[in-house]
């Protein structure tokens, strides 16, 4: 068994390759082989999202605070709040966000596959965003 305290692992600032605005990740649990499973906190200040992705086992979102949007590729943006549950099945191009005058903090947790958790694309215009 092995218990990890939130908060001890350090904080990472959202790589401006993936993300547009501020964005924070605080790591839970890394995929330890054999297990594939990884998760993080993921905290967007108002209007700070994802650039558009893809996980190759799929991502589950829950909505911890604030208020937030998702979508998919061909899909209408949807509005997240606390409690709700998000699935992007395999493969689903999609990004995920707060709401442009509210943060939003979520746990993600996604599954690698031969090492690789998610393929990043282009970035989520503001005209995209704001649709």
């Amino acid at each position: 068994m092995e218990i990890k305290r939130s908060g001890t692992q350090p904080s990472q600032p959202g790589s401006a390759n993936w993300f547009t605005g501020v964005v924070r990740i605080d790591p839970l649990f890394p995929a330890t082989a054999p297990a594939r499973a990884a998760g993080n906190r993921v905290t967007f200040e108002a209007g700070a999202r994802t650039a558009w992705h893809t996980h190759p086992l799929g991502q589950t979102l829950i909505v911890t605070a604030g208020s937030g949007r998702a979508q998919r590729w061909g899909g209408p943006i949807e509005e997240i709040h606390p409690g709700d549950v998000v699935w992007f099945p395999p493969g689903e191009k999609h990004w995920h966000g707060a709401s442009p005058t509210s943060a939003m903090t979520h746990l993600a947790i996604q599954e690698h596959l031969d090492g690789k958790a998610v393929d990043w694309m282009a970035p989520v215009t503001d005209l995209e965003y704001l649709a």
